[in-house]
């Protein structure tokens, strides 16, 4: 008897009517089409997720580091809560060096997901960079600086080939051939296509490469849904989001009162919506006060992060070596690196709340 989630049967018949609905390239799903999608979810509650032996996403993927038993050791810990998806950044760089190694990598990481009911939203691009490495490298990673969040934090594909459009070309090749390899992967959640794009000290200069990778993921037109966060008070960056999304995605890491602003904002654009960023203890950002408006009002759920490793993040943003040890609460992460829980009572939360774990037997 093999074992399969009820997540997994509702996406592969999810995938054979997308697949038998026909091609409508170059624009955006309708809200038809995006509630036909999400109807078929189980309620979406996941992690963004890096692998706690990993300074950053390069070292996640590299040839150096990968390691398939740490992820599916980590991931267990979902599956035991109940917890179904994960947001991962993949790497330009890596990718780059050996396009069949990163292919072949992202479908081990994708098989290690199913064993543990998840499914996966990759992300192509992220601008975010939290100390002086702003070009990613591939190959064994800097050790973590102590006291210094995200230090070694590699964005994708790095400044310099965000902002010359000469190297766009091969940005170009890196999407369409990642996502014609697994367009109809019933795995894939969604694509995300640029994490907080502008998101640097080059800010507008994203512009030229944010509207080009929703134009190449059009040209591909995948069964999966695509999307970009909103993740910031421009008025400019969320119109063109929402205007090119499939579904609606926000980051937001405020207390209570403040997400369920942006929570209801984002609902009434009248497409799904999945909060792909959130938790941040510091800023009252609590799993007990957040996960359950999340829940009653169907809105899906990625917070940041699973365990804490070698990122640092449960230190604040901003936080150097020079002021000290932190003593306060953890800004992320539900669990230590021996996988026990920060706060048992979270844990014990989500997982009363977490859907989607449960199996079936079929023939």
């Amino acid at each position: 008897m093999k074992k399969i989630s009820k997540v997994w049967m509702s996406i592969v018949l999810l995938s054979i009517i997308s697949l038998t609905a026909g091609a409508q390239a170059a624009q955006p799903w309708s809200k038809e089409k995006a509630w036909s999608w999400y109807n078929r979810m189980p309620w979406l509650n996941g992690v963004n997720y890096i692998p706690a032996y990993a300074v950053n996403y390069t070292a996640m993927w590299d040839k150096t580091t990968f390691s398939a038993k740490a992820i599916d050791g980590e991931l267990q810990l979902m599956e035991d809560i109940g917890m179904n998806c994960v947001r991962v950044v993949m790497q330009h760089a890596v990718y780059a060096d050996d396009p069949k190694y990163f292919k072949k990598t992202l479908g081990r990481f994708l098989d290690i997901c199913e064993r543990h009911g998840i499914l996966v939203m990759p992300i192509f691009f992220d601008d975010c960079a939290f100390g002086v490495n702003t070009d990613p490298v591939v190959g064994r990673q800097p050790e973590p600086l102590k006291g210094w969040y995200a230090w070694a934090w590699s964005p994708s594909p790095g400044y310099t080939m965000v902002v010359d459009e000469r190297e766009h070309g091969k940005l170009e090749t890196y999407v369409k051939d990642v996502m014609k390899t697994f367009r109809n992967d019933v795995r894939i959640l969604a694509w995300d296509l640029y994490n907080e794009p502008t998101n640097s000290r080059f800010s507008e200069r994203s512009w030229p490469l944010l509207r080009k990778v929703f134009q190449w993921a059009r040209e591909v037109n995948p069964a999966q849904p695509i999307t970009s966060g909103i993740w910031k008070e421009n008025a400019k960056l969320e119109e063109f989001l929402t205007d090119n999304s499939d579904i609606i995605t926000f980051h937001m890491y405020a207390d209570k009162e403040v997400t369920r602003k942006w929570m209801d904002r984002m609902t009434a654009k009248g497409r799904p919506v999945i909060c792909t960023e959130w938790m941040n203890r510091p800023q009252k950002s609590f799993v007990a006060d957040i996960m359950p408006m999340f829940k009653e009002n169907r809105v899906g759920s990625m917070l940041w992060g699973l365990v804490n490793g070698k990122t640092q993040t449960d230190l604040p943003w901003g936080h150097r070596p020079e002021q000290g040890a932190y003593e306060g609460p953890w800004q992320h992460d539900l669990y230590h690196g021996d996988h026990t829980p920060y706060d048992v009572k979270e844990i014990e939360l989500i997982k009363s709340l977490s859907t989607g774990s449960a199996s079936t037997s079929l023939p």
